[in-house]
């Protein structure tokens, strides 16, 4: 089993590690210590900030805390830094995300960030720069263990992370919640145990790939630019994430004899709406993997059903982007290259 693969398998003991380590003394009270700044400091909104797939977990997580009442901006740390920085005011939280804790412009950021504005972070690394800022006011650890190449189960730890947070911000993190992590946990664990046979049908029906679509929304629209970002790092292939809603406005005309996509469909606001994305796709030739936690009962050829066995919406998010990672590891050994692996930059990016 190569390194990408083996990181890919250690997701369950990742999700286990978080929901332990927040569900005890020592992780609760660094929930409490930002739910009581928080509110003590009466902050109005928050700001989740990051590069790459920590943004993209800011994304589904700024999801969840609107619709939980609480009012959220996912913003890119780069964008943030030189072209939206007025959004940054005493009234907020800044949430400072990154893997490693040192993304040139994560380092850029906490330099900026004046002394009356309250920031956190979430890490995979005790000890780095975003630790050791002046000024910081907690770091939630996303216990995800060392990874090497692209990345899997970080990104996954990190939105587990970032959920459990609005949960526990609103009142809503206890017994019910925890039963779905680990119910998050058992049902990834069937997804790796039949990763073969989900590989095997999957290109069945895609045959090779030198393009891919992924079309998502709300939360899972951030599954559907992890998984843009995946195939192109660690199998070099072309790819395109969209949201739902946009890929009517022009993207569809790409439908073709040919075209290939995967749509990430729970159950909730847009499911019916990207139901009849998958059937239009299908309609007009192209390919479609849909991925879903409710039963379209559709029949046509070009359509393949992924089932998640996870109602929660934002937990779907985590868990659907399982089986993107195990068709990137089968493209790139496919193409010949060593899944995950980096030829141009690094694991950690330290230049703008």
């Amino acid at each position: 089993m190569n390194k990408f693969l083996t990181e890919i398998f250690e997701q369950p003991k990742s999700f286990g590690a978080v929901l332990s380590y927040y569900c005890s003394a020592e992780g609760e009270a660094k929930l409490n210590e930002i739910r009581e700044l928080f509110r003590k400091e009466h902050l109005q909104q928050i700001i989740f900030t990051g590069m790459g797939s920590s943004y993209f977990a800011s994304y589904a997580a700024s999801c969840l805390f609107n619709n939980l009442g609480i009012h959220s901006y996912a913003v890119n740390t780069s964008e943030l830094l030189y072209h939206n920085f007025s959004l940054v005011t005493k009234e907020t939280l800044v949430v400072c995300i990154s893997q490693s804790g040192e993304s040139v412009e994560i380092v850029k950021l906490l330099k900026k960030l004046p002394r009356d504005v309250f920031f956190v972070g979430v890490s995979n690394e005790e000890k780095s720069s975003l630790s050791a800022a002046k000024g910081i006011r907690a770091l939630l650890m996303t216990k995800a263990g060392r990874e090497e190449m692209t990345s899997s189960k970080t990104y996954t730890s990190t939105a587990l992370v970032l959920f459990i947070l609005g949960w526990f911000l609103s009142d809503k993190w206890g017994g019910a919640k925890a039963a779905q992590v680990k119910d998050l946990i058992v049902d990834t664990e069937r997804l790796l145990a039949n990763h073969e046979k989900l590989v095997d049908d999957e290109f069945r029906l895609f045959g090779d790939v030198e393009f891919m679509q992924f079309i998502g929304r709300g939360p899972l629209f951030s599954s559907a630019l992890q998984s843009e970002l995946m195939f192109k790092e660690a199998s070099k292939v072309p790819a395109a994430a969209a949201m739902g809603a946009e890929f009517r406005h022009g993207p569809m005309e790409m439908v073709k004899p040919g075209f290939k996509s995967i749509l990430f469909a729970a159950e909730g606001n847009t499911y019916d709406q990207s139901i009849r994305m998958a059937t239009d796709i299908a309609k007009n030739q192209g390919k479609v993997t849909l991925i879903t936690n409710k039963d379209p009962h559709l029949s046509d050829h070009n359509i393949r059903t992924i089932s998640i066995n996870q109602t929660d919406e934002f937990l779907f998010a985590i868990e659907s982007i399982i089986p993107i990672q195990l068709m990137v590891n089968h493209v790139a050994l496919a193409k010949g290259y060593v899944p995950g692996d980096f030829i141009l930059g690094g694991k950690i990016t330290l230049k703008e």
